[in-house]
């Protein structure tokens, strides 16, 4: 049987099947009996078409034997679960953001507390200063998902007023080089933070503060798709949030 989903991807890539092969290197052969007649190629070969093809590897090819696997890799890339954020050793967000080589970003509604880490902050101006990108996403204070959010914890209007005293705390950054802010209207389901393939996922639950909820340690694992589906909403929610150039722009 034909892989429509492999073929279409191609397609979607303006790509022709030599030039896919030469990209994996194997012979257009190959890829051809890859399309045509529904072969599963080898793991090392599947990854790499995924990415060249910017698709999911269960995607292109969602038999058993492929997703048995790929669940068995996104199990790996759980690092560590915690019952709850304030269980979180606190220098673990500076430890993990000094690894930072190529992506560094925070994604939540306020994240007040880490405008008070003095360690978190140091690891920001370090890595600002090496030409690592910095990018803060908080949330848009007078958006309706922001004072939904406030309900949610309980704390009413109190939500918009955090994220403004973060932005407030964050001033001085706003005149570094490479770090920039945007804000955010989206029903946030997790905080996210991301040192390059390495992620702090903390889920929010209903009736609870972030504090109170459990927290995911993620490290991006080839094969896996647990981690890529936290690092596409961030890309998501990058792309549709607010550039701001000044604390007072919200």
């Amino acid at each position: 049987m034909a892989n429509e989903r492999l073929r279409g991807a191609i397609v979607e890539q303006r790509m022709t099947l030599d030039q896919v092969a030469e990209e994996l290197e194997v012979s257009t052969k190959t890829v051809e009996r890859w399309v045509t007649t529904g072969r599963i190629p080898y793991q090392r070969h599947r990854l790499a078409a995924a990415t060249l093809l910017k698709r999911e590897v269960s995607y292109l090819w969602p038999s058993e034997r492929v997703v048995a696997e790929v669940t068995e890799s996104s199990s790996a890339e759980i690092v560590k679960v915690y019952p709850y954020r304030a269980a979180v050793p606190q220098g673990l967000w500076p430890q993990l953001y000094a690894k930072a080589t190529q992506h560094f970003d925070v994604l939540v509604y306020s994240g007040f507390w880490l405008t008070e880490d003095p360690a978190f902050l140091r690891v920001v101006r370090e890595k600002a200063a090496d030409g690592v990108p910095v990018r803060f996403m908080l949330g848009e204070p007078s958006s309706p998902q922001v004072a939904q959010r406030g309900e949610d914890e309980g704390i009413g209007t109190s939500m918009g007023a955090k994220i403004r005293n973060a932005l407030v705390n964050y001033r001085p950054f706003f005149r570094l080089p490479g770090v920039e802010f945007r804000l955010h209207s989206t029903t946030l389901y997790n905080s996210i933070y991301r040192a390059d393939t390495e992620l702090l996922v903390n889920p929010h639950v209903y009736g609870v503060g972030a504090w109170g909820a459990p927290l995911l340690h993620l490290q991006r694992v080839p094969g896996g798709e647990l981690a890529d589906t936290y690092l596409e909403s961030i890309e998501r929610v990058w792309e549709e949030a607010r550039p701001i150039s000044s604390p007072t722009d919200c």
